[in-house]
């Protein structure tokens, strides 16, 4: 969780970024793979505390832009620097 919390900081994010140590929240949303190891996924969680989507299919050299992509499809509101 730590190592999180200072990656999330140096990136200036404004939200947090998850730590499941005991995999629960992984099983929950049913992306641990068959070994055991949660596999690589976003989850966009609406305003309303709702998830809006879940990216499985997470793929690190195309992700920012579809973080970005799929933000615009939900009609997240842009921030402004």
């Amino acid at each position: 969780m730590k190592t999180n919390t200072e990656f999330a900081r140096s990136l200036g994010l404004d939200y947090p970024i998850l730590s499941d140590p005991d995999k629960g929240v992984a099983r929950s949303y049913g992306v641990l793979g068959a070994l055991g190891m949660p596999k690589r996924a976003t989850v966009y969680i609406d305003a309303t505390g709702k998830i809006a989507h879940l990216d499985a299919d997470v793929s690190p050299s195309r992700h920012g832009k579809d973080v970005a992509a799929k933000l615009a499809e939900l009609g997240a509101p842009k921030k402004t620097p």
